[in-house]
């Protein structure tokens, strides 16, 4: 009989691109393994996840909104019909173990699970682990984690440190520059920068490049710029006529822009930091301040200190961020150094650990 797992969780691509990647290496070991994705109805995992090949079901889930209160009125009554809607699901799919990789809809979907006493499994790839992975890993079998030092958050004998799971498409590229460059219709004869902001964008960097696109434009570089949603269509009219610069709200391909890229510009998410480690690029970090235990310039400054990435901070971006991007540009050896540095941090194995761990603690293997 074949075994069934859920994964839960998603919100944006650093929760959604692991999670994927999670079930790919559990497929490659158990090929007649039957996994189901649940995730928040109206966020991207609900498109992303069938694109990879994979059913998923939507739950009625929201997280908490800080910017306005108002609009955590009907959340009581969100979470108790999404752990309705989860009863539902775990009764119909009967899965032998539920993994969570962050985001609003693994908590009710781990909490049902080890409710039921269904084994539960938890990827933690964020330095500070969130609230509900905190209070989820108490009866996880295990958890997995991105660095060491996670005690303070996880039962230390729960604890596995796998690194962070990188697309395959990613990690076993074989991508040349010139199909990259080909793929954005760009000039293979110019420096390439690309520049994103993780799946939803990044306003500070995308008003940074806007500001002075010309100036970067003027010093002969060219751009793949990933904008997010909100700032699409500004960034699209700013573009206009200007055959440099390729631009979109989000680039399914991210290979390809790595491939073509001779400069990253980012935010530092954990999942961010994974991949940029793996395509072996110099790139400049602006952490995205908000971030829980402003973890992202934790993420940052671990590089930085290696000497295999340069930070400016969100708030100095728009004056900063372009000069620093040129400057880096006419330093081949920084430049070089910095490649030296970051692939020196690659795991390229996260998915298959995980993997692993799961049937060990399953019996499967």
């Amino acid at each position: 009989m074949s075994k069934r797992i859920i994964i839960a969780g998603g919100g944006t691509g650093g929760h959604i691109f692991p999670a994927i990647a999670i079930a790919n290496a559990l497929i490659e070991k158990e090929p007649d393994i039957e996994i189901l994705f649940v995730g928040a109805k109206g966020k991207m995992e609900m498109e992303k996840i069938p694109q990879a090949g994979y059913k998923i079901e939507g739950i009625n889930i929201a997280g908490f909104n800080r910017s306005s209160l108002i609009k955590n009125v009907g959340l009581p009554f969100k979470l108790l019909k999404s752990f309705f809607q989860v009863r539902s699901i775990l009764k119909r799919f009967r899965p032998d173990a539920v993994i969570g990789v962050g985001g609003y809809s693994s908590f009710p979907v781990l909490r049902v699970a080890q409710a039921k006493g269904i084994p539960t499994f938890i990827h933690e790839s964020n330095s500070f682990a969130g609230k509900s992975n905190i209070l989820l890993g108490k009866k996880a079998r295990k958890v997995f984690v991105a660095t060491d030092g996670m005690e303070k958050f996880f039962p230390s004998g729960k604890i596995v440190i796998t690194g962070n799971p990188v697309r395959k498409a990613i990690s076993q590229s074989a991508i040349t520059k010139n199909e990259g460059i080909n793929f954005f219709s760009l000039d293979p004869n110019k420096i390439t920068v690309l520049v994103f902001g993780g799946s939803l964008g990044a306003r500070s960097i995308n008003e940074a490049i806007d500001k002075d696109l010309d100036v970067l434009l003027n010093a002969d570089v060219q751009l793949i710029w990933q904008t997010g949603k909100p700032y699409a269509q500004k960034a699209k009219e700013r573009v206009e006529g200007k055959k440099a610069v390729w631009v979109n709200e989000f680039i399914a391909k991210m290979e390809y822009a790595y491939a073509a890229a001779d400069v990253v510009v980012s935010r530092s998410g954990a999942m961010t930091v994974a991949e940029l480690c793996v395509a072996k690029k110099p790139v400049l970090l602006v952490p995205f301040p908000f971030a829980a235990e402003d973890h992202q310039t934790v993420n940052a400054l671990q590089l930085v200190k290696k000497e295999a990435a340069l930070m400016i901070k969100d708030g100095d971006a728009k004056e900063k961020l372009v000069p620093a991007i040129i400057g880096l540009i006419k330093d081949e050896n920084k430049q070089q150094e910095m490649k030296k540095n970051i692939a020196a941090l690659a795991i390229t194995d996260a998915d298959q650990k995980i993997a692993e761990e799961i049937f060990k603690a399953l019996s499967l293997k």
